[in-house]
């Protein structure tokens, strides 16, 4: 087998840290880091530290973190394809593996290794075509990556017999041949479903995200320039979110990258996860049609806003449930609008949605986050250059998460995390504590 130089740099910045975490904890483990209430307990256990993520770090205030740089510093600082202006997401997948910027070459070597990967078993395709056409892509999804399963090398390997401290080696090989293949499969679930069946080859000259938007059928430049940047910006939001944790949690059994990745894959298709997306481009089209497809001006917004709120829905694409701010990704997809596209209609309402929206949801008291998250903006872009099967947005999103729930994954296996088992109580052990607590 060919050289693998990111492998072999991983081992040596990922492996020696097992050894200090075991020595940190056999020095402080005994240090209490915090307190929790019944709330916290009963609301889904919000802000409750109870796991270590090491690729990024979600601030209420700051935002987003990988590895302790902002978005706004990672368009600035990652290496580019020639004559663009985004990010190569080869290059936040390094800085999240390596803990350290990478250089042009490194991210060469991450697009190389991965279109060596990339070549896609005939027996997923003759899966997928077995399925019904009607069926959500992202269930087609997760049971591509299922049946990719058989190709895992992790879970050939420890059926033979693998030490405790060899488990990072052929979960990588698993996790950089799962990223390789996830566009191909993505792409192709696109092509049978909404262009009747008709496939494109993928193209070895072309980075990554910009093969992706090839196959997938969009050779536009400022389409494979959007795809860069929406690969990069929706790769990890620390581990507590549904697919991070999932794929964590599913993980921590020892299960493989396919497995753990799959499960985290249908955590993200929920509509209170990464299935929003496409909840807020149906909310602006349903708006559009109920003043007879205008655009609207900001007090038809506000009544319409209100319209939505007194049928007891939520305004969506608003809300965070860590956020305390309008969510950096959404910002990075404003600016790329406002500079690539000032004029598209759907982009402009995202935007006086925006003025509308936070100060009405600034006055409901139960309300802590009136802003903008990523899920605000995402549509709109895509709708723009063509993309307008909404149902297939979530994909896309869960092609790019995959870059930072799999990168955590393989550090879970280098630093030799345990299996997750946290304690569960009854509501009358609740009570009982909440009455001890009273006399």
């Amino acid at each position: 087998m060919k050289s693998d130089k990111i492998k072999e740099k991983f081992a040596k910045v990922a492996l020696p840290k097992a050894a200090e975490l075991k020595d940190f904890i056999k020095e402080n483990g005994n240090h209490v880091i915090g307190s929790y209430t019944i709330e916290q307990v009963y609301s889904g256990m919000k802000g409750m530290v109870g796991m270590v993520t090491e690729t990024s770090k979600l601030d209420p205030e700051e935002g987003i973190r990988f590895r302790g740089y902002s978005i706004p510093e990672l368009r600035d600082q990652l290496p580019k394809a020639t004559g663009d202006s985004e990010p190569l997401p080869e290059g936040i997948f390094y800085l999240m593996l390596m803990g350290e910027l990478p250089t042009e070459d490194d991210v060469l070597q991450v697009s190389n290794i991965w279109a060596r990967r990339s070549n896609v078993p005939k027996f997923v395709f003759d899966m997928l075509d077995s399925l019904p056409l009607n069926l959500h892509p992202m269930t087609q999804f997760s049971m591509a990556i299922m049946a990719l399963q058989k190709e895992s090398v992790f879970a050939a390997a420890y059926r033979k017999g693998l030490s405790k401290k060899e488990y990072w080696d052929p979960m990588y090989e698993d996790v950089m041949n799962l990223i390789a293949r996830l566009p191909r499969i993505a792409a192709y679930i696109y092509r049978r479903t909404y262009k009747n069946g008709v496939h494109i080859e993928p193209d070895a000259k072309l980075d990554w995200a910009a093969n992706f938007a090839h196959m997938l059928g969009y050779d536009d430049y400022d389409m494979k320039r959007l795809m860069r940047l929406y690969l990069t910006i929706h790769v990890d939001h620390e581990g507590g979110n549904v697919s991070a944790h999932t794929t964590h949690l599913v993980g921590s059994a020892l299960s493989d990258a396919y497995l753990s990745f799959a499960a985290g894959m249908n955590g993200l298709a929920g509509p209170l996860h990464g299935l929003a997306n496409q909840e807020v481009i149906r909310w602006i089209l349903d708006l559009r049609n109920y003043y007879d497809g205008a655009v609207p001006t900001k007090e038809q917004i506000h009544d319409y806003v209100m319209k939505t709120m007194d049928d007891g829905k939520v305004v969506p694409g608003y809300g965070h449930a860590v956020l305390r701010k309008t969510d950096p990704r959404f910002i990075a997809q404003m600016e790329f609008a406002k500079k690539y596209i000032p004029d598209d209609v759907n982009c402009r309402i995202v935007h006086m949605v925006y003025e509308v929206v936070p100060p009405i949801l600034s006055n409901i008291k139960k309300i802590k986050n009136p802003w903008p998250n990523v899920d605000a903006h995402s549509g709109a872009l895509l709708m723009h250059y063509g993309m307008d099967e909404y149902d297939f947005y979530t994909v896309l999103f869960g092609v790019s998460r995959a870059l930072g729930v799999l990168a955590s994954l393989l550090w879970d296996r280098a630093l030799g995390h345990p299996i997750e088992r946290p304690g569960s109580v009854t509501s009358d052990w609740m009570k009982n504590q909440a009455v001890k607590a009273t006399v």
